[in-house]
């Protein structure tokens, strides 16, 4: 079952449908609620922010009310009631109902919007184009690589990448940089979940983790004996970064003393004998390890209040990974978790077809299953997985962080009874999930896919689950291609089984043609495939009166439209593929 419209003409997701129980009357709980007001105020203030104002005409339409008739609320982000009438496959991590914090129903609700009707056509505040362009181009970057930099020609051409929140504030991270002591480029997306503590750390440490795992020991050596003296490290990383996609300045210092901790065993472990390092080796190891530090800086603390409730919150919190590195004509893409990895392949006679790199981590994955089933006794066959969520709580069955599923009960309650009293107060740290008997359920440890670039072989899109959710891979590669080329192939107008008349669909066909002028006006791929996620109608072209609605969502309504949105389009250079296969 696809995306439907809802009676406002918003993409309405089906497991963002408030369904009524026969008998129970209507009950649903939102991650965040709209406040309860008294029957004595007006339903809506004049002082409403710009968002919630542009949105307005809808509510007050009752054009929403069909959908959110009565509204439950939780009193923590995170945590929701379970509900078998509320669907929550838009949840990442669901509680179990005993230690939830419990809903009720929003007061006096129902009885405003069916009272407050009116006979007048209400005015329709849209936001403009370029009010569009602002919010979507907000967090756009786009790098192109040198022709010359003095090392080997790249296979990158460059890359753009974009975020869209849903979540306030936004839980997806996205890094890309260039490996200055080896050859390559890292690029990734990181999808939060119970908050961005662990994306944001995972975001800003795991390229380091890699970019150690990759060097030859005689660099490592050098990096050693340069900290040991005091002298200038040689750089590792060269960062592409936004200027919203910040560092932690304040873990610096706890983060570089775990990454030395490292490099240092790494430069034990090898003698320098062997000089081939294993690209596939190198990206498991350094997943596994940093994933490893998290967990044991949360165990171990830290003197300052403000970096140990850091440390914990990271831990606590989890998030998916997928990264890809690529160098010359050898792309290695790591993956954990439901983040994606797709290759844009443009066949002889034009058309793209996608190419999947990755695998989802979760229940739709048969063998994901099977290894869950197979790490744990017989008797808890039926406990691991259920309601298609790891222990019937957690979506992804691999991620960093989320200790809740990794330590046992007692390092747990050791843990958050010797920490911060923030800590102590936090529902969703206090409550042990249920049958858990032989932690740990979840492990970071990626699968890693290796292809071999050919000159057929355009682009690469990293993207979290906020866009595989609202479009088909086939469509994303098609779009994005066509941006790229700068060729548009139209495809006959599809109804889908809506009874059009001539002169409507003369109408679709004149609106399509005046809108051509405009369709690569986007400067950016990324932003131009979350202008379609977000923007297209039933008949697959971008409509900007549907765009603007989802864009004007307040944040209590947006979560239920979408999830965050993370793209990066990665362009590769078809000359240089060819020129490496020539060589060989």
């Amino acid at each position: 079952s696809g995306p439907r419209a809802a009676p406002s003409g918003i993409l309405l997701h089906p497991s963002k449908v408030v369904r009524e129980a026969p008998g129970r009357g209507r009950a649903a709980c939102l991650r965040s609620g709209i406040p309860v007001r008294s029957s004595s105020l007006p339903l809506f203030s004049d002082a409403m922010p710009a968002p919630t104002q542009l949105f307005f005409p809808l509510i007050r339409n009752c054009e929403l009310s069909r959908i959110y008739g009565t509204v439950c609320y939780c009193h923590h982000k995170h945590l929701c009631c379970s509900s078998p009438y509320f669907p929550q496959s838009r949840l990442r991590y669901t509680p179990h109902p005993a230690y939830a914090t419990f809903c009720r129903p929003k007061e006096n609700w129902w009885q405003y919007t069916q009272g407050r009707r009116y006979a007048s056509t209400p005015q329709k505040f849209y936001l403009t184009p370029p009010q569009v362009n602002s919010i979507l181009k907000a967090n756009e970057y786009s790098f192109k690589v040198p022709e010359f930099d003095g090392k080997n020609v790249s296979s990158v051409l460059g890359f753009d990448s974009n975020q869209l929140p849903a979540n306030a504030p936004i839980e997806d991270r996205r890094s890309a940089a260039t490996c200055l002591q080896t050859r390559g480029m890292l690029l990734g997306v990181f999808d939060g979940h119970a908050g961005c503590a662990c994306s944001q750390a995972v975001s800003e440490r795991l390229f380091y983790y890699i970019a150690v795992s990759l060097l030859p020991h005689e660099t490592l050596l050098e990096i050693e004996n340069a900290v040991e003296s005091g002298r200038a490290l040689l750089p590792i990383l060269q960062w592409h970064k936004h200027p919203n996609d910040y560092f932690s300045k304040e873990a610096s210092k706890l983060y570089f003393n775990s990454l030395r901790t490292y490099w240092q065993e790494l430069i034990d472990l090898n003698t320098g004998e062997s000089t081939d390092i294993d690209v596939k080796e190198a990206l498991i190891n350094a997943f596994k390890r940093l994933d490893n530090d998290i967990s044991l800086e949360a165990q171990v603390g830290d003197p300052n209040s403000f970096l140990n409730y850091l440390v914990l919150r990271v831990a606590f919190s989890g998030a998916t990974a997928c990264v890809a590195h690529v160098d010359g004509v050898d792309l290695h893409v790591a993956n954990t978790g439901d983040s994606r990895a797709m290759l844009g392949v443009q066949e002889e006679d034009g058309s793209w077809s996608a190419v999947t790199l990755s695998n989802d981590h979760n229940a739709q994955n048969e063998r994901e299953l099977e290894r869950l089933k197979l790490e744990h006794p017989k008797n808890e066959a039926k406990s691991v997985v259920k309601q298609d969520r790891l222990l019937g709580l957690l979506m992804p069955f691999r991620a960093f962080g989320d200790v809740k599923f990794k330590w046992s009960i007692d390092l747990q309650k050791r843990v958050i009874e010797s920490g911060p009293d923030q800590l102590n107060d936090n529902e969703y740290t206090k409550f042990i999930p249920p049958n858990y008997y032989t932690p740990p359920y979840l492990t970071a440890e990626p699968e890693v896919t290796y292809h071999r670039l050919r000159p057929q072989d355009k682009f690469l899109v990293l993207a979290t689950d906020g866009l595989w959710e609202t479009m088909h891979r086939q469509d994303v590669v098609r779009i994005v291609g066509e941006y790229l080329t700068g060729m548009h192939h139209q495809q006959p107008i599809a109804v889908g089984g809506y009874k059009v008349t001539l002169g409507q669909m003369h109408g679709l066909l004149t609106e399509r043609r005046t809108k051509m002028s405009s369709v690569f006006e986007d400067q950016n791929a990324a932003t131009h495939l979350i202008r379609h996620a977000v923007g297209n109608n039933e008949f697959g072209t971008v409509d900007h009166e549907r765009l603007s609605k989802m864009l004007s969502l307040p944040e209590e309504l947006a979560r239920m439209y979408r999830d965050d949105i993370t793209i990066i389009v990665v362009q590769f250079n078809s000359h240089v593929v060819g020129a490496y296969q020539n060589q060989e």
